[in-house]
């Protein structure tokens, strides 16, 4: 696969739970370096579905981060471009759309189980063997959903408004393969993957559904992110078939670990008394050029002996 077949377009999509991670600041410094390489566009999506964990001020904190360490995005909701709004909780038709077509053409269903269902089936599969039962092929008969139940049923119950969910139908016995640009050569089997929600029961999509969603209405070419969420692409990667769409090239990311081990957390960093977030370093009065230099040269060398870059 090329690594470069059109204009590029890439994104940073960080979600507004709380000040901005180092580590989110390192992915959007490599996808600009990215963009502005190969004279591509930088987008800025701001994926803030999820209510709960939602932090008033943090999409505030995201701007000034990326404005102080010298970093210019060509696409967002405060710079404008043609494939806004570059909120997710503004982009709510489009998800409602996709998943009505994924239900239409039998790759999800809608699924009307409580809390209290899931953990009995939880309780039912569980053993030795099999300590974390999925909601999937095995299982989902044997749920309260549009697979089990009559069309009239399914009927009946939307029509009175029960909560229900959107579940991605994930068959068994596929191989989801995908060249990442750092990894190279990736699968995954789908026997793996449980029948991951989409459409949460207060109407709004999970990250995959918006993910997937967005990505292919902007355009994206290259999605370059932490390693994280390489867990998540096979989801992915069924919902583009799904769709009929071609994924964009993937390239994930090692992340900034830990002196002691592990993902750099920020509960990991505050015992280590390592500034965590962008703002630490911003209080603290640290050289915005220096934060860049050394974020660059984490999990990069330029094969030389050289130390000092700018932008």
């Amino acid at each position: 696969m090329p690594i470069i077949a059109e204009p590029v377009r890439v994104r940073f999509a960080p979600s507004p739970t709380g000040l901005l991670h180092i580590g989110g600041l390192r992915t959007a410094l490599t996808n600009y370096l990215f963009a502005r390489r190969h004279g591509g566009t930088l987008i800025l999506r701001i994926e803030d579905t999820d209510r709960a964990r939602f932090v008033e001020g943090a999409e505030a904190d995201i701007l000034d981060s990326l404005s102080w360490a010298g970093i210019t995005v060509d696409e967002s909701s405060q710079t404008g471009g043609p494939h806004k709004p570059y909120r997710q909780s503004e982009r709510s038709d489009s998800y409602s759309k996709a998943a009505k077509i994924l239900v239409e053409s039998g790759h999800a269903y809608i699924a009307f189980d409580s809390s209290d269902d899931i953990e009995q089936l939880r309780q039912r599969h569980r053993s030795e063997t099999n300590p974390n039962p999925r909601y999937d092929l095995e299982t989902r008969l044997e749920m309260q959903n549009s697979l089990s139940l009559s069309a009239e049923e399914v009927g009946l119950r939307l029509e009175r408004g029960d909560a229900h969910v959107v579940r991605l139908k994930v068959e068994p016995g596929l191989t989801l393969a995908f060249k990442d640009l750092i990894r190279g050569d990736v699968e995954f089997q789908s026997d793996t993957i449980d029948d991951q929600i989409l459409v949460k029961s207060d109407g709004l999509p999970t990250y995959h559904l918006a993910n997937v969603v967005d990505d292919h209405a902007m355009q994206i070419t290259h999605v370059i992110r932490g390693e994280e969420w390489l867990p998540s692409t096979p989801k992915h990667i069924l919902l583009y078939q799904a769709f009929g769409w071609t994924p964009p090239i993937m390239a994930h990311l090692p992340l900034i670990l830990s002196p002691t081990g592990g993902k750099l957390s920020k509960r990991s960093a505050e015992r280590a008394g390592i500034p965590v977030s962008v703002a630490d370093y911003m209080r603290a009065d640290y050289e915005p050029e220096a934060v860049v230099n050394f974020l660059a040269l984490l999990g990069w060398n330029p094969g030389s002996e050289k130390e000092f870059f700018t932008l």
